[in-house]
């Protein structure tokens, strides 16, 4: 059987086709590279750190978590002891409920003067009026007996007697007066005493505020999460001394973990942020963890040496942050490698890493 020319061109060029193509294939993979739309990169898992440190100098009196676990916001983590600082608190709290003391019966005393005042002024102004007309009646009974001794229709002694009623009578209006002007000073009392309370509630405030103070030192021996998480590092143990500042746990969130790679300067211009990743890790393989480009580094820096890329040439890459969506049951953890994919072109599917 013979072939023309025509048809053995043909069939050399569809060989050569399904050759080149089956090359191209193996360099492909053999390279590990992705399609267009897709860029593959590795790193480890981190996670934002939270330092729990002390504000106060002193020594661990009980720690209550360890390594691994995981704590709520505002969960108790270690205390330091408190010896010092009760003592303090106890003498600001017997101070504070002295000047209550004080305070309650100066009030009470205040409140007796409030009513006493105004009865000793009505009353002393009562016996002032009746001594006044005691002593102008006295004044002109004087006059009138002074006027009868003189014509001799009284005896002269009983003019004197009238005139030492009339000077009595002076005088017990003298001492009237006396007695309302004193029952005004109860006025001038009321207000000293007002003035006391005030300054006794003004001490109390302050005594009221070291108490506070005291206590809220007190509360920062107790060294509590600021944040949910797991407790990744314990810095220190029961019985160390700790300066104030010192850093005894480190904690992380693990529902807020991320993925950082790097990219080559190559890539770089087609990624942008929000888009789209699955990761790979080696614990759970074929599992697919979804997450999103939240952040690109402005400036190239050398490949890290635990990173390796498709092409090992490549000397300058970027840093990217892939915050993953969720951490189902808490399976990704801080410091464990994993490979990720990034696509920056919709419409090309998904595949896994390849290395």
């Amino acid at each position: 059987m013979r072939l023309d020319k025509r048809t053995l061109v043909t069939a050399f060029a569809a060989v050569a086709i399904v050759a080149g193509a089956a090359w191209a294939w193996r360099h492909f993979a053999a390279n590990g590279a992705l399609p267009e739309g897709l860029i593959q990169a590795n790193g480890r898992i981190e996670g934002d750190h939270t330092t729990v440190a002390s504000k106060l100098p002193g020594r661990i009196a009980e720690m209550t978590v360890r390594e691994g676990d995981s704590v709520q916001a505002g969960q108790l983590l270690a205390r330091l002891e408190d010896t010092q600082l009760a003592a303090r608190k106890q003498q600001a709290d017997a101070a504070v409920a002295t000047l209550q003391a004080q305070l309650d019966a100066a009030r009470a005393q205040l409140a007796i003067a409030r009513r006493e005042v105004p009865l000793a002024e009505a009353s002393a102004g009562a016996v002032l009026a009746k001594a006044r007309a005691a002593e102008a009646q006295a004044a002109k009974d004087a006059r009138r007996f002074d006027e009868l001794a003189e014509r001799g229709t009284v005896e002269t002694r009983r003019a004197e007697q009238m005139r030492l009623a009339h000077t009595a009578a002076a005088a017990d209006l003298r001492q009237a007066e006396q007695s309302l002007s004193s029952a005004h000073l109860g006025s001038d009392k009321v207000k000293a005493r007002e003035n006391d309370i005030a300054a006794l509630e003004a001490g109390l405030r302050q005594a009221r505020g070291a108490a506070t103070e005291v206590a809220g030192l007190i509360d920062d021996l107790n060294l509590r999460a600021p944040t949910g998480g797991v407790v990744l590092n314990r810095l220190r143990e029961n019985g160390e001394m700790v300066a104030a500042g010192t850093p005894v746990f480190d904690l992380v969130d693990l529902d807020k973990l991320y993925l950082k790679v790097y990219v080559p300067e190559k890539q770089i211009g087609q990624l942008r942020l929000g888009l789209p990743a699955q990761v790979y890790t080696d614990a759970f393989p074929g599992q697919a963890f979804t997450a999103r480009t939240r952040y690109i580094a402005s400036r190239a820096e050398f490949t890290p040496k635990e990173v390796q890329t498709p092409d090992e040439r490549v000397k300058l890459t970027y840093a990217v942050k892939l915050y993953f969506d969720s951490n189902p049951e808490h399976r990704l953890s801080p410091g464990v490698p994993a490979d990720a994919v990034i696509r920056w072109k919709d419409e090309v599917p998904w595949q896994a890493p390849r290395w």
